[in-house]
């Protein structure tokens, strides 16, 4: 039923979706709902202490404008064609990407909440022929929006893998001699018993996943970062920086860092792009 409702909502103009986002999504979010608001101020002065209280505000309403307009983005594109997707997301550098992922047979693209994130799957069009998307999700907790959220990620032709089978699927991929790309979200907070990657990170002492380092490892893979950018409402640039193209002559955390790097980066130039409701910093760093 959910899927049904999407699809009859997704054939509506994106400029109406935009009018629903604006004027009634935002609305109920921001000020009757004040979803996670003192946790977005919170997330913000610990990030940007430099930035006036003014300026912080500013942010977390923008902010609140892109999720809602992520919300309707990702309806609409469960619709929207190849040929317009490829318009709206742009990906740069991809001459240079398909050349070190046919040289080793795969790659992984580490990318953040960042933007529309969702529609970063879309990098299926740009890669080479018979290269395959695996994008790593965890399952949804409800059947029907896990079945929503499976097919508007493979939409595109890329399939998804949960978290625990990622390994599993590469080895076969590997086995049939198939070419596979690995979009993996890098920026949730892991647990803190486990987590061997530690840096500063926006001011705050943060722990990363390193599940893309640890891949590129045990693979040879090639791995990259999707530096978004939002060129207007509904259009964004994600512009393919490459992180290792060699990731086993590189040092212990040294993938997982630079990954830190580039993500701070692409924050601090659209704060407002990132996933400030999420409680990124809620476990610290265990003490010894």
């Amino acid at each position: 039923m959910l899927k049904f409702f999407v699809s009859i909502l997704s054939r509506l103009p994106l400029g109406v979706h935009y009018f629903f986002a604006d004027y009634l999504i935002y609305p109920l979010i921001y000020y009757v709902a004040r979803y996670r608001r003192s946790l977005v101020a919170k997330n913000l002065r610990l990030s940007f202490p430099e930035k006036t209280d003014q300026e912080r505000k500013q942010i977390a309403r923008d902010f609140y404008h892109q999720l809602c307009y992520t919300m309707v983005e990702t309806i609409y594109g469960y619709r929207c064609s190849d040929e317009e997707m490829r318009q709206r997301v742009v990906f740069k550098n991809m001459d240079e990407v398909n050349r070190l992922v046919a040289a080793a047979g795969g790659g992984l693209y580490m990318l953040a909440h960042f933007a529309n994130w969702e529609w970063m799957a879309s990098i299926q069009l740009w890669n080479d022929p018979g290269v395959t998307e695996l994008n790593v999700y965890r399952k949804q907790k409800s059947e029907a929006m896990d079945r929503l959220m499976l097919a508007i990620r493979s939409k595109r032709g890329g399939a998804c893998v949960e978290k625990q089978r990622i390994l599993r699927e590469l080895v076969r991929y590997r086995a049939e001699k198939h070419p596979v790309t690995v979009g993996l979200l890098s920026d949730q907070k892991p647990r803190p018993q486990v987590t061997r990657t530690w840096t500063t990170f926006l001011h705050q002492d943060t722990g990363f996943l390193d599940g893309g380092e640890v891949l590129g490892k045990k693979f040879g893979y090639p791995v990259f970062y999707l530096y978004i950018s939002r060129v207007k409402r509904g259009y964004y640039i994600a512009e393919m920086k490459t992180i290792a193209a060699d990731p086993k002559n590189t040092a212990e955390g040294e993938i997982t860092e630079q990954y830190a790097r580039l993500l701070e980066q692409n924050i601090q130039a659209q704060p407002h792009l990132w996933l400030w409701t999420h409680n990124r910093w809620k476990w610290g760093r265990p003490q010894e």
